[in-house]
């Protein structure tokens, strides 16, 4: 383990950009990177290659080697999604992924892996809260099928994408510019029209300037309640996606904990409604946790 060091490696004066410092100490092998560093706490590329590495070595130390799948999926399976990445990071929820979609049939099990490869690509150099980005999609997609038992495939594409229009609409786009409208018909033309229809549904709405701290937390909850009322898959994706956006509180540094504190919170009342409707495609045990959870995070 590298010694904890008050200092960054990518700015000349290997000082925390924060204003002022947090004092907090950063782990230069990025198992604590500070969100105070630059690029939103992104650790350089030699630190996410080393630490991916000791990963995968974790869990081959813990579960055995690569060909050796049934150990291994049968250890990831019962642990939380979270514990799976702190422990074994990404290597673990993709493994975790591929065998809850390996009953899913053919040609669905290819959309679905070729779903995670887009996302891939596109979040590939995205970071939050101490982990690459593509972590998130993976929990939420995961917990739909092993939580949720949802098995449909154009709920788990659209969990694996729900961030991609909303973050990377430029690169999506045929055009190359950051058109919402162009990057969802290049994903409906490769994952069909409910997929894409479902990612729209749960994107979050273009930043407006003028609106201050809690103007827009007002019109974040008023777009959300908008966009749930008439999809009621997509209450399925906003509640696995809030689920692991509060669980990932825990993991948050800083005062940008407060920040998405206040911001989740006021999505309760709202999530709670949409998710106690009769037409919430969720069987009863499911909708039971969901609504239990909420209720906590209230």
């Amino acid at each position: 383990m590298a010694a904890l060091e008050r200092r960054c490696p990518e700015v000349s004066d290997h000082k925390c950009i924060r204003k002022p410092p947090c004092g907090d100490e950063c782990e230069l092998d990025g198992v604590n990177w500070c969100p105070g560093m630059p690029k939103h706490g992104r650790p350089p590329r030699w630190i996410r290659e080393a630490r991916a590495a000791r990963e995968a070595d974790q869990l081959a130390s813990d579960a055995g080697p690569a060909d050796d799948s049934g150990s291994r999926r049968r250890l990831l399976a019962t642990m939380p999604l979270h514990s799976i990445s702190s422990t074994y990071g990404e290597a673990g929820l993709r493994e975790r992924f591929a065998a809850e979609i390996a009953e899913i049939p053919e040609p669905d099990r290819h959309c679905l892996e070729d779903a995670l490869q887009l996302a891939s690509r596109l979040h590939r150099e995205d970071w939050r809260q101490n982990e690459p980005y593509i972590n998130h999609p993976l929990r939420v997609a995961i917990r739909i099928i092993a939580h949720y038992g949802i098995h449909d495939p154009d709920i788990i594409a659209a969990a694996l994408l729900h961030d991609t229009v909303e973050d990377h609409a430029a690169e999506l786009a045929p055009n190359g510019r950051p058109d919402p409208q162009a990057a969802l018909t290049e994903l409906a033309d490769r994952f069909g029209l409910r997929a894409a229809g479902l990612v729209a549904d749960v994107s979050n709405p273009k930043y407006n300037p003028y609106l201050d701290g809690d103007d827009r937390k007002e019109h974040y909850r008023q777009h959300v309640a908008a966009s749930l009322d008439t999809s009621p898959w997509a209450r399925v994706i906003k509640a696995s996606d809030f689920t692991d956006n509060g669980v990932g509180l825990i993991h948050t540094t800083g005062p940008r904990i407060r920040y998405l504190a206040r911001r989740y919170t006021g999505l309760v009342p709202v999530l709670r409604e949409m998710i106690s409707r009769s037409d919430t495609p969720l069987s009863e045990p499911a909708r039971q946790r969901i609504l239990a959870q909420l209720d906590q995070a209230a």
